[in-house]
């Protein structure tokens, strides 16, 4: 019997996906097991298209078909919270299994918290997150960094500080993030600054950190989060899908020096990003926002940020349509509005066609606020 606050090395019995899947397969192998056995009537998960650059959202419900969204995609930017309702809105009141990083779980925390989502029918698979980056400078910078075509690598990855990449004839090729980083290149700017790398409100948090000895490579570290998670992975063992075993000590300890180093990291651009801001906040904010036009992609692409389901038929006063320039009262509306929501997933800035670090604005706003109030960003009332 699994409990909750276990943490375990696990890894599939499935020959096929261990083939197809990273660290042992755990996490596929529970989701495949989700709907063999009826726990959920869907996944929700994100699989490679054309090339390892574009990660497309997925909505599966066939177990055979797990296998296409095993590994993972460090260049793919996909926030499936934002997807749970849009993307599927028939699941809305079936049970939907969704793989989350620190974002996706903060996003639908909060969209919970305005009744947007059931938490009680979503079963949340959380994987351990050091940054994604964005395809189209992801392209760039291994073209200029690596010095290889990027249409020849096969398979990325981020391990112990570097982003590496594989290429078709078998090379591998790492440099370290400081160094992308401090050109330019590396993680979006808003994963530099997360806090979220192991998503504990997730039903159980999963990874490669702290997995060592024999199982280094071969097994998922998981860390049971509820009691949710606690029946999901013992009915899975029951059941011969996964195997099991005691979390080596040791490794317990390098998973949190892991963790540990990539909160100073996260504190490290925090202070280089906000300093920035806090002489002059509101003339900056005035400046970059003064060549918006006004698309409401930060509005439509953010997880958080919906208007109300009686005021979509009255104009407003405050944010004219069509009036350009851009009304200073739009981004603030918009700042205001999320000011005790923003999860810092950075898709308003990813999206914004006018290169606004509108990320940054909102992410330093609602830091600045979780240092006075609750509850604090990546935590919510609905604990596990």
């Amino acid at each position: 019997m699994v409990k909750k606050g276990e943490m375990l090395y696990a890894w599939t019995t499935d020959l096929g996906l261990t083939k197809k899947a990273e660290c042992g397969g755990a996490v596929s192998g529970l989701l495949k097991f989700a709907l063999e056995s009826k726990a959920v009537e869907a996944v929700l998960a994100v699989k490679k298209g054309v090339d390892l650059y574009d990660a497309v959202p997925a909505l599966v419900t066939d177990p055979a078909e797990i296998d296409q969204t095993a590994g993972s995609l460090h260049c793919g930017t996909v926030l499936l919270s934002k997807l749970i309702n849009s993307y599927v809105p028939s699941m809305k009141e079936k049970k939907v299994g969704i793989v989350v990083k620190g974002c996706d779980m903060m996003g639908l925390l909060e969209l919970a918290k305005r009744g947007q989502v059931n938490l009680d029918n979503v079963l949340m698979i959380g994987v351990n997150c050091g940054g994604s980056v964005s395809p189209v400078p992801a392209r760039k910078m291994i073209a200029e960094k690596y010095g290889v075509s990027p249409d020849s690598v096969v398979k990325e990855e981020i391990d112990k500080g570097q982003f590496i990449i594989q290429t078709a004839d078998g090379n591998h090729k790492g440099v370290s993030m400081d160094e992308l980083e401090d050109t330019g290149y590396g993680r979006r700017t808003n994963c530099r600054r997360c806090k979220v790398k192991i998503p504990r409100q997730a039903d159980i948090a999963c990874g490669n950190w702290g997995v060592i000895g024999d199982k280094a490579c071969k097994a998922t570290f998981v860390e049971v989060c509820s009691d949710k998670g606690a029946d999901l992975v013992t009915k899975a063992v029951a059941a011969k899908k996964i195997s099991v075993e005691p979390a080596n000590p040791k490794g317990i300890e390098i998973r949190a020096k892991i963790e540990g180093s990539m909160h100073k990291l996260a504190d490290k651009w925090r202070m280089r990003d906000f300093s920035m801001l806090a002489p002059h906040l509101w003339r900056d904010l005035d400046k970059e926002t003064s060549r918006c036009t006004k698309c409401y992609a930060c509005i439509d692409k953010c997880p958080v940020c919906f208007p109300a389901a009686d005021r979509l038929k009255k104009p407003s006063i405050m944010v004219r349509r069509g009036t350009l320039p851009v009304d200073p009262m739009f981004h603030l509306r918009r700042l205001a509005h999320i000011s005790d929501s923003c999860i810092n997933c950075g898709q308003c800035e990813e999206c914004c066609p006018m290169e606004i670090p509108l990320a940054l604005f909102s992410h330093a706003i609602r830091t600045e606020e979780d240092s006075f109030f609750d509850p604090k960003l990546g935590k919510s009332e609905y604990t596990n």
